[in-house]
């Protein structure tokens, strides 16, 4: 039978001492960094700050392929006509066509396929990329290389975008700039609570979703700065200062020392304690060198966590069951802001209140994560999310208001729900495939996002086949979080060996 017990870190010179095992990685780690310091605030801020334009990117094309409104030129047009039936001189756009792609290109009469490609490829880009990338942190590149290598391509590829000339291009131009922002949040959320101890963990992941938020709030005002202009300027402003923080995270970001030591690199990571640690660790940290590290039993390389996950009947149990999960969270994510031009609303209106709305998704999480079960939150945000998703659409012909409240109402929960289950997939994990397991719900969560846009123009016509599908799947999705374990206040592991050693334990019958 294979050795359960979990990877222990032991001093040559205690060999002689209690019985008691040695120090796990993590509890001698804790001892380090368990205080929080000015330079764990710094690295963590500018780690997290990464979702600021991993936001931006994501959200730019709810106004960069919005569809301008027009004007009739001449008596033989009326407002209610539909324009793909009007003479090309009785309309006219009421903005410059450059404003839009679709005025730009002509694209007011293409089938919703065109029309939506840029959108779909840019989420395809997303899964691939997701795909492809995760594990790199993991195994040869390691957080930091991977985040500052992402935000680069993403960043670049943006700013190509100003030269496309067509659709085809532009669509390149967007797979290219999903694939290479798909890892951004997960490698920033993985780094910034993995160089903190156990009691700031919750905390300083929310940051992420703080800067998220951030982001979304400033991309409907450079749109409305740059209203009237070119849609090229928008990817200007949000890809040109990409660049600059790529290059900052490559100079200032310190690597995960949990990561180093799982790698067998443990000068880097004394030194990487060493330079972050509170003044009062200095003598553990003198310590280290006595210290004896297994490295994890598993040879995990390139690719190889997916297999480890999969291999391991525990984790790709809890692996499938959060990937369901966040399914259908990603429906109602990432399908609702690109809905809001079907509402009767200002579209900067719309975009501004549902980017505010995940101010206070992020700030409950931030003040009740460590207070609320991870399994009931989850299973309360899902649910309440899909009964306002599928209210708005019985309600939304008697009055537009009440619609836009339960929109935003869902919306909210879905972002609360996403925030809590980031979280909890990263307790439900190991150190060695963490990484790589918050990598797959993402991708999780995108591929929900895929079918949003398809769900969106079959909803220009039939709101439920958008808003009620999306309630239903996120309401059905969410049942699965019951299958499980909780994970609130426990401390998280470093291998596969210690987590199920940890998982067995828990399990045994108590004998007295």
């Amino acid at each position: 039978m294979a050795d359960s017990t979990p990877l222990l870190l032991s001093r040559s010179e205690s060999s002689n001492e209690s019985k008691q095992p040695p120090p796990s990685l993590d509890e001698t780690i804790e001892h380090c960094i368990g205080e929080f310091g000015v330079a764990q605030l710094f690295q963590a801020i500018l780690v997290s700050f990464a979702w600021v334009f991993d936001a931006q990117q994501t959200f730019i094309s709810v106004f960069t392929d919005a569809e301008p409104t027009w004007h009739c030129t001449s008596d033989s047009c009326t407002s209610a006509s539909d324009i793909c039936h009007l003479p090309q001189n009785s309309w006219a756009w009421d903005n410059p066509n450059d404003t839009s792609i679709i005025s730009e290109w002509g694209l007011q009469c293409a089938s919703s396929i065109i029309r939506g490609l840029p959108a779909s490829s840019f989420f395809m880009g997303c899964l691939i990329g997701g795909l492809m990338l995760a594990t790199l942190a993991d195994s040869m590149l390691g957080r930091k290389n991977l985040l500052f290598l992402s935000c680069l391509v993403m960043s670049f590829s943006g700013s190509f975008t100003i030269f496309s000339n067509n659709i085809w291009t532009y669509s390149a131009l967007k797979f290219v700039n999903g694939f290479g922002r798909a890892t951004i949040g997960t490698c920033a959320l993985v780094l910034s609570t993995e160089l903190v101890g156990k009691r700031w963990r919750s905390q300083v992941g929310v940051i992420g979703f703080f800067c998220f938020t951030l982001g979304f709030l400033t991309l409907p005002a450079f749109a409305y700065v740059n209203r009237g202009s070119s849609w090229r300027n928008l990817y200007l402003w949000t890809s040109v200062p990409t660049i600059f923080y790529s290059i900052s995270v490559h100079f200032l970001v310190r690597e995960s020392p949990r990561w180093l030591f799982v790698r067998g690199r443990k000068d880097e990571a004394v030194s990487i304690l060493k330079s972050i640690a509170t003044a009062g660790s200095s003598g553990i940290l003198m310590s280290f060198s006595n210290l004896e590290f297994g490295k994890e039993s598993w040879n995990v390389d390139t690719y190889s966590a997916i297999k480890i996950l999969l291999k391991k009947k525990w984790a790709c149990r809890r692996l499938l069951t959060v990937m369901a999960v966040v399914f259908g969270i990603g429906l109602v994510y990432y399908g609702m802001p690109l809905g809001l031009a079907n509402l009767s609303f200002n579209l900067y209106l719309s975009v501004t209140f549902n980017a505010l709305s995940e101010l206070p998704a992020s700030l409950v999480t931030f003040f009740l994560v460590d207070k609320l079960n991870r399994k009931d939150s989850l299973l309360v945000f899902t649910t309440v999310s899909g009964v306002c998703s599928i209210l708005s659409v019985v309600t939304g012909e008697r009055s537009a208001n009440l619609q836009m409240g339960l929109e935003l109402v869902s919306f909210f929960s879905a972002c609360t729900a996403f925030n809590i289950s980031l979280i909890y997939t990263l307790e439900l994990f190991p150190t060695c495939v963490r990484n790589s397991a918050i990598s797959m719900a993402r991708q999780s969560l995108v591929f929900g996002g895929m079918f949003s846009p398809v769900l969106v123009a079959a909803g220009s016509r039939n709101r439920f086949l958008s808003y009620g599908i999306f309630g239903m799947v996120i309401g059905i999705c969410g049942l699965f979080v019951i299958c499980l374990p909780e994970t609130r206040g426990k401390t998280i592991c470093d291998t596969m060996d210690e987590e199920e050693y940890n998982s067995t334990k828990i399990d045994l019958p108590v004998v007295g």
